[in-house]
């Protein structure tokens, strides 16, 4: 689709769901290449998996480059019956130009590992409107530049670096529902908090998936903006 390329192979949310299959979902949003390397762009995958052992049902890709390569990888997982701790485990190809030491096959089995270990609780953007507004906190654990760049309207912002100092200016009679831009700072802000003893739970997909999902990410934004002067 123009310069972007989707990808899906398995079972999606909606064949799931008709067939009674009871299923968990994560989101990780991880650079097509080494970051460091001149080029990286970032791709959005979700994958489908059993809420008992993990196998892998599903998966979609979003992104420019190297989504093929991925998908196929995780089409002959599932043609496999792996699951998402084989993923954790596959030794792909590398070289900065390429991929990551830690591909982003690699990372979606991570995020969905730990999961499946209660080393972590998702919730997803979708979720948040069936919550009662006083219930909870939304916190943004980003650093300042990039906060100010753009944020969810009502979010508490506590960087990552300074949480542990101000853990006090938190309610603990509410939930703590973390972000940050992809889900990797506010996963580690999420296991500060529930080692401190808050009810914490991790945005899946972070800051950059609510920009997907409110059609605000890339080239949308000056489409919106385009429209709004028409109007």
């Amino acid at each position: 689709m123009f310069d972007l390329t989707a990808a899906s192979t398995g079972n999606n949310e909606k064949t799931l769901k008709s067939n009674g299959i009871s299923y968990v979902k994560s989101y990780t949003i991880s650079p097509s290449h080494a970051a460091y390397y001149p080029g990286a762009i970032p791709m959005i995958v979700k994958i489908m998996f059993s809420p008992e052992g993990g196998t892998l049902y599903g998966a979609e890709i979003v992104g420019k480059v190297g989504v093929d390569k991925r998908i196929d990888v995780l089409a002959t997982a599932i043609r496999m019956g792996l699951t998402v701790f084989d993923l954790e485990e596959l030794e792909l190809a590398y070289a900065p130009p390429y991929s990551s030491a830690k591909d982003p096959v690699n990372m979606a089995g991570f995020a969905a590992a730990n999961i499946l270990k209660g080393d972590v609780r998702v919730m997803h953007w979708g979720e948040l409107d069936s919550l009662a507004k006083d219930s909870y906190v939304l916190l943004d654990v980003r650093m300042d530049e990039k906060c100010q760049q753009g944020h969810v309207d009502g979010t508490l912002h506590i960087p990552l670096d300074s949480l542990r100092e101000r853990l006090n200016e938190l309610p603990r009679d509410k939930q703590i529902i973390v972000h940050c831009k992809t889900g990797l700072r506010s996963y580690i802000a999420n296991r500060v908090l529930v080692q401190n003893g808050f009810n914490a739970a991790n945005l899946s997909g972070g800051y950059d998936l609510y920009q997907v999902l409110q059609y605000q990410y890339g080239e949308a934004v000056n489409m919106n903006e385009q429209m709004t002067k028409q109007e």
